[in-house]
């Protein structure tokens, strides 16, 4: 508790005055008093002595409460106010043929997918998006902060939707395409791709560009297994697994990486890409402005309502000796 005017507390030495005036009058024996014989049949007990006395402290007390009202006492709780600034992410997934590829469980699309579902969880505060590439390139979802829009459309993201191939200067700069205009004071790309690029209008160092110019930081990930995967192959007998090359092209997704202040990855298996999003999770983090300030309670009321109590009790006492044989 504190007092808004606490100089006003130096007014209690009146009715502390007043009490040691009390005292020393009865110290002195100075209370008006009659002679009479049978002493013994007048004298009260020790009970009604006590409520002689009563409401003088009664009215001491009640002073002594208006004086600690009148000083404005109030508490207080600190209460903090948090703003949040999000970061704009984009994710820009390669949705070739090559995707298919069952060295992830159950294949690497649908990894991908569930991975960055489980990514987009841990980002309530961030807008997020969704671009998808193969032999050319479209935004899947544009940047939102509908978690529940944007986990759908993640989910509806599959391969043999476009031309088959893999464009990733066109996928990267379709993804920067979406955040050209954001005011975002952080904005992220994270690119994943499984192959070499070899279709597409724009090439990938100059995408990269691109982005480095609009200052938008790109993550790369490299997904597949070393050596061979397993891939699915439809045949007169049915789907067959064939073991097929993995071809990541890496130096160039670490030029992209680097060139844009962002880092490359490697995932080769769907524990490794969970490994490689959490990382990814701890290093942008989202930039909070914690303001505190106090909220007061007034407590005026409660010593006035008892200061008033003090005096009509004080009344109440008074009349009651005063009838008192």
């Amino acid at each position: 508790m504190q007092f808004e005017y606490p100089m006003i507390l130096w007014l209690l030495v009146i009715p502390a005055l007043l009490l040691l005036h009390h005292v020393l009058q009865e110290l002195r024996g100075r209370n008006p008093h009659m002679r009479v014989s049978g002493l013994p049949a007048w004298k009260p007990s020790p009970v009604i002595a006590a409520l002689h006395h009563l409401p003088a402290a009664l009215r001491v007390a009640a002073l002594a409460l208006i004086v600690i009202a009148i000083a404005r006492p109030r508490s207080s709780t600190e209460i903090e106010k948090v703003d949040t600034e999000g970061i704009d992410i984009v994710f820009a997934m390669d949705v070739s043929t090559s995707m298919l590829a069952r060295d992830f469980t159950p294949d690497r699309i649908s990894a991908a997918k569930d991975i960055a579902i489980e990514f987009i969880g841990q980002r309530p505060s961030d807008r997020m998006g969704i671009v998808v590439f193969a032999g050319e390139s479209y935004t899947q979802c544009p940047l939102t902060s509908d978690r529940a829009a944007l986990i759908n459309m993640m989910k509806e993201v599959q391969t043999d939707l476009i031309e088959d191939g893999t464009a990733i200067g066109n996928g990267l700069a379709t993804a920067v395409a979406r955040m050209k205009d954001s005011d975002a004071k952080s904005r992220v790309v994270i690119l994943l791709t499984d192959g070499v690029n070899n279709m597409g209008e724009i090439a990938p160092e100059t995408a990269a560009e691109i982005a480095k110019t609009f200052g938008v930081r790109v993550y790369t990930i490299g997904v597949g297994a070393n050596g061979e995967a397993p891939y699915p192959v439809m045949t007169p007998w049915g789907v067959e697994l064939r073991k097929v090359p993995v071809e990541i092209d890496e130096d160039l997704l670490k030029k992209i990486a680097d060139g844009t202040g962002g880092r490359y990855f490697r995932a080769t298996d769907n524990t490794k890409l969970s490994e490689i999003y959490a990382e990814i999770n701890k290093m942008e983090k989202v930039r909070t402005t914690v303001d505190s300030f106090p909220v007061y309670k007034e407590l005026f009321g409660r010593f006035g309502l008892a200061a008033l109590l003090c005096l009509l009790l004080e009344l109440a006492l008074r009349l009651f000796i005063r009838r008192m044989p």
